[in-house]
């Protein structure tokens, strides 16, 4: 793009000369993400402090029709941080600050470079509690979180990250900063446009500035992990936990396969039985211990009546907090072992055992390994399909029409395509076996509304 390299010296002008990177070296930094292993260069990487820079950088692209792919800490699993355009990456790791906690209001203003974990930690210090806690929390951005909704393991009873946002600032990529809403929490005027922002995947605007509703931090819990002669005897557990009225904190699914290499990954002294086939991460909590253990004895009882082994309750903060390393490297374990595919289905939650069984049957069929984990309490299961032996050419081919029929029979079982990664760029050919075209021109409408240019994260959700 020569006209891009002409702006260069105006990027520097607006955010400092610094600021303004264009060396291979920092261009590959910036040409992937935590996706498979796709890469696409940038020209040139702009990390900008304020609104105002980001709209003045907004202005001069869309008036000379560069794209902009905005970033934050790289740690998505769609592409949706990928520059397949080339153009400028829009780095967000300057807006990293928490600008407030109110105490009074329960509230939180954050801009969008803050690690999700930090900013948890820090309200949690004022007895405050923000329940989004994805896999990646140590690293990645509240705002990635915001632009896929993030989920994680607390949001079968807390919610995901749409459920805590009150106002947004975003710049337009036309260049104008708005407010999305208001530092309220019911708000009848007008359209939600808080909530259409969220889950955008950075396709309508760049997040400046995030109000988050807060709640009080649980100050007890209770973690076990039970394991189960078969996954589809793990997955219909879970509905039968919440037809008992338990409604845990969290409620985790993992395969062996899945716990061996996150074991050898982790390089833990932990042996799985060999008739234990998959495992339920169960967690309660709340401010009452005696009401917990008897949710923990009733979740004991509903267990019994399934192919289930010995349970383990953590009895120390310790054995808590290795049972949730475990699962929260699970991811990290099967990438080790092999290269990979990643798929986010979501069902709802009595349906597992139907979605898992028929993973199995189209694995069979189109000669692939699948692993699956997940948050088996809201429904939502990672399947990595593994690699292994397969030829180049099935991995392109015959692997890909395997995935279309995880989605159709997921869609058939009354469930979608992604539950918290988003669709970004390499699910987007698979959109239309969840939305008909109906839905997806209406979606087309409103980018060409916010983006009348389609200069704002190009090629991302639809062609």
């Amino acid at each position: 793009m020569p006209l891009l390299k002409q702006l260069i010296s105006q990027f520097e002008e607006i955010i400092g000369q610094e600021h303004v990177f264009t060396s291979h070296d920092d261009l590959e930094k910036y040409s992937h993400d935590e996706t498979e292993d796709l890469k696409f260069f940038p020209e040139v990487v702009l990390k900008p402090r304020t609104a105002t820079e980001i709209s003045k950088i907004m202005v001069l692209c869309n008036e000379n029709q560069i794209f902009v792919t905005p970033r934050g800490a790289g740690t998505g699993l769609s592409g949706g941080a990928l520059p397949v355009r080339g153009g400028v990456i829009l780095s967000m790791e300057r807006f990293n600050k928490i600008l407030n906690i109110d105490t009074n209001n329960l509230q939180a203003t954050v801009e969008p470079g803050v690690i999700t974990q930090v900013f948890q930690e820090e309200v949690a210090k004022q007895g405050l509690f923000y329940p989004p806690d994805p896999s990646s929390r140590g690293s990645c951005f509240i705002g990635g979180n915001l632009a896929e909704s993030s989920g994680g393991p607390k949001a079968v009873k807390y919610g995901v990250t749409k459920d805590y946002v009150l106002n947004l600032e975003v710049v337009l990529p036309t260049g104008e900063i708005i407010e999305t809403g208001a530092n309220v929490l019911k708000n009848a005027t007008g359209y939600n446009l808080t909530q259409l922002m969220i889950g955008s995947e950075g396709t309508l605007g760049i997040v400046t500035k995030a109000v988050f509703r807060l709640i009080p931090l649980p100050t007890k819990d209770i973690v076990m992990l039970a394991p189960f002669a078969s996954s589809e005897q793990a997955c219909a557990a879970v509905a039968a936990i919440f037809k008992a009225g338990i409604t845990p904190s969290a409620l985790e699914f993992m395969e062996k396969d899945a716990l061996e290499w996150t074991i050898k990954y982790l390089g833990l002294d932990m042996q799985l039985n060999d008739n234990e086939q998959a495992h339920l991460l169960i967690e309660v909590d709340g401010n009452n211990m005696d009401i917990l253990m008897q949710d923990a004895e009733k979740i004991y009882e509903v267990l019994s009546e399934f192919e289930v082994g010995e349970i383990l309750m953590a009895d120390t903060a310790d054995q808590k907090a290795e049972l949730w390393k475990l699962r929260r490297n699970v991811a990290h374990g099967v990438k080790a072992n092999s290269v990979y595919k990643e798929e986010d289905t979501v069902v709802p939650r009595a349906h597992l055992p139907q979605l898992i069984k028929g993973i199995k049957e189209i694995g069979t069929q189109y000669g692939f390994q699948s692993v699956c984990f997940g948050h088996a309490g809201d429904g939502n299961l990672h399947i990595f399909i593994i690699k292994g032996n397969l030829s180049d050419e099935a991995w392109k081919t015959t692997v890909i029409e395997g995935i279309k029929e995880l989605f159709k029979l997921t869609v058939a079982l009354s469930g979608t395509i992604s539950g918290e990664h988003g669709i970004g760029y390499v699910q987007k050919p698979y959109i239309n076996i969840a939305l008909n075209d109906t839905q997806i021109n209406l979606m087309k409408g409103i980018k060409k509304v916010f983006d009348p240019n389609g200069i704002l994260n190009p090629d991302k959700i639809f062609y």
